[in-house]
């Protein structure tokens, strides 16, 4: 049988979506929204709450993470509820459920340590019709103003297993519930996205639960987490942290100093693409040295010391364990100038200090002033709730037809990009395959910061910091990586680029690793 045309298949696509429109539009939205309340009987789980919101509002949010979020994907009805995962946790979600829904199902994963509803990303689903749930992870924090606090966990072992793995399973699970009984027919497809705390929970999912999601987005994911956390704190440790006032150490780098190492990085690497642009294309490629800047003769200012310069060889070189293993990539050059960068140097992180106290160890005080590699090796070997998620065994996932998608900026300060291509190249281990593009694609994004914003070309449709010039996200797959994965799952047509756009409306191709993003003298290309 002939395959129809493309214009016969956006025809009948049409057809489609006008046919559900009218049918949806002789619904009582309204009236079904508030009736789930009563007449939703689900295991483990209490409704707690159903609005419906008829036109974009500003709504009150529960929990210590945000008073109010914006609501601009209305009309939808939204669902409060709560599923007890064991008799001493639960996790507290929320589904939004547009009027003019696409039957697609998607949950949202969350970032920090993890306690707070992604509101935004509800709120930009649900604008392109996907039937949306979002949970707190199983407690209520480590968010908002405090990325870092996770005292819920202290002495509570299943709220970690919800943090770390649990949460978005059954989120999926009562999420794809609620959906069926508020429109009377399942999901046709399965989708999650997250990024940072998201996009481990992206690669957990497909790990643990193969079944939950057809299609998985999950950008800069924080995988072999308890190093990525170590990590935190060794390069805290590096600049003298934590001593009060830290400026008392010999190895701290104050802010003038940091850019002067910003502009020498720069002088050293930025041309090593072949465009002298502020953008280090790809931050393995640079071998910083920053001896170029230890003062000589009588100098003392607009120089580094020799132990500050010994300091930023630590920051930009790999962590190794005691045995000498690698534990984790080092800080990518460049990315010390982005504004997110003071969260990782030089200040003991609040990420390692909770986690370590409340989930490794089980107490409230601790002396971090002699933290170091043994901290480091001792987390991953308690390996809490199984966080770690540095797996490569895909093989269920992908056998199920299952796609994922993941993209990482090269200038990202808390995660970096070289973690991802570590991930990558050990599933492709697992598994054998040289390439993974048949179920999995990598996409670099070059000068972008954790999961958006940065400089170059960072908006493409990722979540609310996607979101192209002026606020506005990108329609077509080829500039909008959620929809192109959905043109994945439903289509079979794998993304072979991705599109980005930058805040002056210009456009980069983003290539897929291992491909190299290389300038031809006129345009970006993407070569092998």
């Amino acid at each position: 049988m002939p395959r129809p045309s493309a214009a016969a298949v956006v025809l009948l696509s049409c057809f489609v979506f006008t046919f559900a429109a009218a049918a949806q539009s002789r619904t009582d939205w309204h009236t079904n929204c508030l009736s789930l309340k009563t007449s939703l009987h689900l295991d483990n789980t209490t409704i707690l709450n159903t609005t419906y919101i008829a036109a974009p509002t500003n709504i009150t949010t529960p929990g210590i993470c945000q008073s109010t979020a914006p609501v601009t994907s209305a009309p939808l009805c939204r669902v409060e509820f709560v599923i007890n995962t064991t008799s001493s946790s639960a996790v507290h979600a929320e589904a939004w459920l547009p009027d003019t829904w696409y039957g697609r199902f998607l949950e949202v994963g969350d970032g920090g340590l993890g306690g707070c509803i992604d509101y935004s990303a509800l709120d930009y689903t649900t604008s392109l019709h996907f039937a949306s749930v979002g949970t707190d992870n199983g407690h209520d924090g480590g968010g908002g103003t405090d990325p870092g606090d996770a005292h819920q966990f202290l002495n509570h072992p299943e709220v970690i297993n919800d943090f770390a793995f649990r949460a978005i399973h059954v989120g999926a699970e009562i999420g794809k519930q609620i959906v069926q009984a508020y429109y009377a027919r399942a999901a046709a497809k399965s989708y999650f996205l997250g990024c940072s705390t998201g996009g481990r929970q992206a690669m957990q999912s497909a790990l643990k639960f193969p079944d939950d999601f057809d299609g998985i987005l999950g950008g800069a994911p924080a995988t072999d987490f308890n190093n990525a956390i170590g990590a935190f704190g060794m390069i805290s440790r590096y600049f003298g942290a934590p001593i009060s006032p830290a400026e008392a150490s010999p190895k701290w780098i104050p802010a003038d100093l940091w850019e002067l190492v910003s502009k020498e990085i720069l002088r050293q690497c930025d041309a090593l693409d072949g465009v002298v642009d502020e953008i280090i294309t790809d931050p393995d490629a640079c071998e910083f040295r920053p001896e170029a800047l230890q003062c000589t003769g009588s100098e003392t200012t607009n120089c580094l010391t020799p132990i500050q310069v010994e300091a930023l060889h630590n920051l930009y070189g790999p962590l190794y364990g005691l045995e000498g293993q690698l534990l984790y990539p080092r800080f990518p050059p460049g990315a010390e100038a982005d504004p997110l960068a003071t969260a990782k140097i030089p200040g003991m992180a609040a990420f390692l200090s909770n986690w370590f106290r409340f989930a490794v160890l089980n107490v409230t005080e601790h002396d971090f002033s002699t933290f170091g590699l043994a901290d480091v090796e001792l987390m991953d070997e308690i390996n809490p709730g199984g966080i770690a998620t540095f797996n490569g065994d895909l093989s269920t996932f992908r056998n199920r037809g299952g796609k994922f998608l993941s993209y990482h900026g090269s200038r990202d300060p808390l995660l970096p990009a070289t973690n991802s291509k570590r991930m990558y190249d050990l599933i492709a281990h697992t598994l054998s395959f040289p390439l993974l593009d048949d179920f999995y694609r990598l996409f670099l994004i070059p000068g972008m910061g954790h999961c958006g914003n940065g400089l170059g070309a960072s908006a493409f449709g990722q979540g609310i910091l996607g979101f192209g010039v002026n606020g506005i996200a990108m329609n077509a797959s080829s500039h909008n990586i959620l929809l192109a994965l959905v043109d994945w799952v439903e289509s079979g047509v794998a993304p072979p680029t991705i599109i980005g756009t930058a805040v002056d409306g210009s456009v980069r191709t983003h290539c897929r690793y291992p491909q190299r993003s290389v300038w031809d003298g006129t345009v970006w290309i993407c070569s092998d």
